[in-house]
């Protein structure tokens, strides 16, 4: 196992589950939806961060770190469970929070901020547009000049390192299936700085077992990520499985529902994720789950997935930054309140 071989922190709940969808499948009429539950990691509300984590932190404390530095929108889900972990590490974590997403006053003092502040992050927001792997560069050789040992985590924890998370994760999913005996036609999951699918094309090439995987893009064009995610997954390759080989025929990124740009909300995405909720009870979030659910459920409707199938959809966690959307989802004070029967659900 990859663990056996890199320094690695056991925090996350794992296996996390593998649920049906059943009454959502029913509903769109498709294939059956499976629910891969990356929101039960268990740390800071959990999420998919925490694989990336686990390897990264014990890169830092073996590189005998004394502050960390990370990089993400101001609702940055990465961000949030960095905070958590460095808390629960006695690290200090300096946040350098980039200022784009929603326009809605609640946005800057609720949700992951709010909770990056509650573990004692030094949070900076600088303006969209900034470049941030410079302004970490930057900051750390600030920080080394007075005597610290930082240690940079780049934003969403995607590089070679984290990306080990998610081979290991693809590993799990693979032996969950063959204990459910349940054949796995695709995965579907949100994709923003590439390390996740990168660990999972990965993971899943090293098991021979070549199931597509598909990234909903909540941000980049679909070329620009295709083509991080697979550097990613060839830079993991050579450094942990260098007799496995990425094929990049078998990166798939599909960027028809960012909207009009990270973090910024769409019709689609308000409906995934109320829909989801009334359907089954599940949390998803205005950024990543629910814009990659929204793609998930066009293509159903749309007709390009056999009722014979089964999808599993990689939850990454994130419903921390819901409540940082209460007008996006139409659920102000002020909004109607609209019941399971009104979105048409059995």
């Amino acid at each position: 196992m990859i663990s056996d071989r890199f320094p690695r922190l056991r925090v996350a709940h794992l296996p996390t589950p593998l649920e049906p969808l059943d009454r959502l499948s029913a509903l769109l009429g498709g294939p059956r939806i499976w629910i891969k539950r990356d929101d039960c990691t268990g740390l800071a509300t959990g999420g998919n961060k925490v694989r990336k984590l686990e390897f990264l932190l014990a890169d830092a404390l073996r590189a005998k770190a004394d502050v960390v530095i990370t990089t993400g929108a101001v609702q940055s889900n990465h961000v949030r469970q960095t905070a958590a972990f460095c808390a629960k590490l006695g690290l200090e974590l300096v946040a350098l929070l980039e200022d784009r997403g929603a326009n809605d006053p609640t946005f800057k003092r609720s949700g992951n901020l709010f909770l990056d502040r509650l573990f004692a992050a030094q949070t900076r927001i600088v303006p969209a547009g900034t470049d941030m792997r410079a302004l970490s560069t930057t900051t750390a050789e600030e920080l080394r000049a007075a005597g610290r040992r930082p240690y940079v985590i780049p934003t969403g924890g995607s590089n070679s390192i984290g990306a080990l998370g998610y081979v290991e994760a693809a590993a799990e999913l693979l032996d969950q299936a063959a204990a459910m005996n349940l054949t796995i036609d695709e995965i579907v999951h949100p994709t923003g700085s590439g390390g996740t699918q990168a660990g999972l094309l990965l993971g899943l090439a090293a098991r021979k077992h070549l199931v597509p995987v598909l990234g909903v893009s909540v941000g980049k064009p679909r070329q620009e990520l295709e083509a991080i995610v697979l550097a990613i997954a060839q830079e993991t390759a050579a450094n942990a499985l260098p007799e496995v080989t990425v094929d990049p025929q078998t990166v798939h990124v599909d960027s028809d529902y960012v909207g009009d740009g990270y973090g910024l909300p769409t019709e689609a995405m308000a409906e995934a994720v109320k829909l989801v909720a009334r359907c089954e009870g599940l949390l998803l979030d205005p950024v990543y789950t629910g814009k990659a659910m929204a793609g998930l459920i066009a293509r159903i409707r749309a007709g390009r997935h056999a009722a014979s199938r089964n999808i599993v959809f990689w939850h990454t966690g994130g419903s921390a930054g819901l409540f940082a959307y209460p007008a996006a989802l139409g659920l102000t004070a002020e909004a109607e309140e609209t019941g399971t029967a009104a979105l048409g659900a059995p």
